[in-house]
């Protein structure tokens, strides 16, 4: 009976320091994401004269636990639309002010190199995005899923240079 009791008191203190060991809270020190990005539009899927001129993304973590994300795009046209927020990375929702595709998102960090985002708008979910930093932190690549107006699933790459 000893013997089962240290065990099952092992396993729980296992169990314990295991789910303690990668918290939402610490996963984001040090990673590769923190900086600004720039996308490459010439790899945009769509013709070349309705690409925006410059899409620019900016993370960051204001304090531990917080994400900050800072999108600006400027369009064909030249017109210049910017969004923020800052995130829990537990995935409480957070609103997003100046959202021009959402005013509400979540956030988690499984690894402190992989952002996962979710946005939706007017209580209606958006996208999902998965940020990940590649080639030894000078590139990132967006994997963008979401649902498109005939209700059929899209998954789209972006592919970002480090600023």
């Amino acid at each position: 009976m000893k013997t089962l009791l240290s065990i099952l008191l092992s396993l729980s203190l296992v169990f314990v320091f295991a789910a303690n060991a990668e918290s939402p809270e610490r996963s984001a020190e040090g990673s590769a994401l923190i900086g600004a990005w720039a996308v490459d539009v010439s790899k945009l899927p769509m013709p070349p004269e309705a690409r925006p001129k410059r899409v620019t993304i900016t993370f960051d973590q204001p304090e531990r636990g917080r994400w900050s994300t800072k999108v600006e795009v400027v369009d064909a046209s030249g017109a210049t639309y910017r969004a923020e927020g800052v995130n829990s990375l537990d995935g409480t929702p957070a609103p997003v002010t100046g959202g021009f595709e959402s005013d509400i998102a979540s956030a988690t960090m499984p690894t402190p190199d992989v952002l996962i985002l979710t946005l939706g708008r007017d209580g209606v979910p958006g996208s999902t995005r998965i940020y990940t930093v590649v080639r030894g932190g000078k590139s990132m690549i967006e994997t963008s899923s979401y649902f498109g107006d005939d209700g059929r699933p899209i998954v789209r790459t972006h592919y970002f240079d480090c600023l």
